[in-house]
């Protein structure tokens, strides 16, 4: 079994992180920003919130355009799993640059050894691909061969999932800033077991996972017309802020879908290729899905993402005219089976599930020792920590959020905000050493915010 060298992704901490400028973001970064706000909007509220303009990254570390370096704790929003400019990915993609870069969907052979990959690492019989350049593509595609194999028309899907940002993934999804006034019909909605703020429980406070699906069998018989294809859901919440589900939830619902003729549809986009220590985040709780998206870390960087599909419903893809223009090229089947190679080369599932103890053991104690700390959660190198005004109410503390993003950023963390939920997606590469840095930086902001605003 191939082992871990951490030597490969070696931080000198004595200079990293390495703050150079009086001011954060820094001059050269505040002008950049304010060149781009002429022309571009729609900037995500991690740039809002901290406005720096990255210039170079290698590993675990950015580097902006005043110098001034960062550990990473976002990997680029959940992508670059395996670091920065990782070599063994930027030799392929760079190989590929120089001999095709596009050849539409005709076979080349990357692509074909990209495929049988894909194929030999995934669960079971999900063997049936189809290659895309974003996560939203896929997911629509998804759809697509859903009601292709079922014959069905309706989605159910959760609240708070995030599925993309174009015409049915949109739909999938309940929050306003993306839909707008309303959903396409036959997209029902669903609540999803969330441990710390269960709507259902046993008598001795812990979640009830068979009142969800009591719920969502109500809900099929009351709200749907009986058409429908596929429940789509992400396995960990990302969007949302890192919310995992219990244990016994995904067992439970492949077996609520199976007796009634439903698909389960896991997007993976953000969850795959090693970020929870698995190949696929559902293998944690040994479920097969019969479709599944893949992306963002699958080419750490790269555009390139994926959707397959178990071999009972392989026609379907042939139904929908799966193909894309970009879909497929040489260069992306080429980082995307560099990053597979790299993941199995260096043992990373297994050094990611090492950190996931890392991180839990780090944290284990925040609960008890910061007023402001609601809760915590951990699965593999996906992490959320949750801020509350009171633990009784547990009353979301955006301020709180917004303070501890912004003071672990100037302290030199590089991560992602989610209201009053901090986000962390660090590198699956990354040394104990460098993980135990990052958290020392977030639990100080944590400190100083909580002293601050209590």
């Amino acid at each position: 079994m191939a082992r871990y060298d951490a030597s490969k992704y070696r931080v000198d901490l004595t200079r990293i992180p390495n703050i150079v400028t009086d001011e954060l973001p820094g001059p050269k970064s505040r002008a950049l920003h304010e060149r781009a706000c002429r022309h571009l909007r729609g900037l995500s509220g991690q740039v809002r919130l901290f406005p720096v303009a990255f210039e170079s990254g290698q590993g675990c570390v950015l580097e902006d355009a005043d110098g001034n370096q960062y550990i990473d704790f976002s990997s680029g929003i959940y992508v670059t799993t395996l670091g920065h400019c990782h070599p063994k990915v930027s030799e392929a993609v760079a190989h590929y640059a120089k001999q095709l870069m596009n050849a539409h969907d005709f076979t080349t052979e990357i692509k074909v050894r990209l495929v049988e990959k894909v194929a030999e690492i995934l669960p079971g019989d999900l063997n049936c691909i189809q290659l895309y350049d974003s996560g939203t593509t896929a997911v629509e595609a998804g759809l697509r061969t859903a009601r292709a194999a079922t014959g069905k028309h309706e989605f159910l899907s959760c609240f708070r999932d995030f599925h993309g940002k174009s015409g049915h993934a949109v739909s999938l999804a309940h929050m306003n800033k993306f839909n707008g006034p309303a959903r396409d019909m036959g997209f029902y909605m669903l609540p999803r077991p969330n441990m710390y703020r269960p709507l259902w429980t046993r008598p001795d406070g812990s979640l009830d996972t068979d009142k969800y699906l009591e719920f969502y069998d109500l809900s099929l018989k009351e709200c749907s017309t009986g058409q429908v294809a596929a429940i789509v859901l992400e396995p960990i919440q990302g969007w949302a802020g890192s919310v995992m589900p219990p244990n016994d939830f995904f067992p439970k619902l492949r077996r609520f879908c199976d007796e009634r003729g439903i698909l389960l549809f896991a997007d993976e986009v953000l969850t795959s290729m090693g970020r929870c220590g698995q190949w696929l985040c559902i293998n944690n709780w040994d479920v097969i899905p019969d479709i599944v998206t893949l992306g963002k870390g699958f080419g750490n960087g790269f555009p390139v993402t994926a959707m397959v599909v178990r071999e009972p419903y392989a026609d379907a893809v042939d139904q929908i005219s799966a193909s894309t223009s970009y879909g497929g090229n040489p260069m992306a089947c080429a980082a995307a089976l560099a990053s597979i190679e790299v993941i199995e080369e260096e043992g990373l599932l297994e050094h990611a599930r090492a950190l996931e103890e890392l991180f839990r053991k780090r944290m284990a104690d925040w609960t008890s020792k910061y007023a402001i700390v609601g809760d915590t959660r951990v699965k593999g190198c996906l992490l959320g920590v949750e801020l509350v005004k009171d633990k009784a109410t547990k009353a979301p503390f955006d301020e709180a959020g917004k303070s501890v993003y912004q003071k672990a950023f100037a302290k030199g963390l590089a991560w992602i905000p989610a209201g009053h939920i901090l986000r962390m997606s660090p590198p699956i590469v990354m040394p104990d050493d460098v993980a135990r840095k990052g958290m020392d930086l977030i639990e100080e902001a944590i400190a100083e915010t909580e002293r601050e605003l209590l």
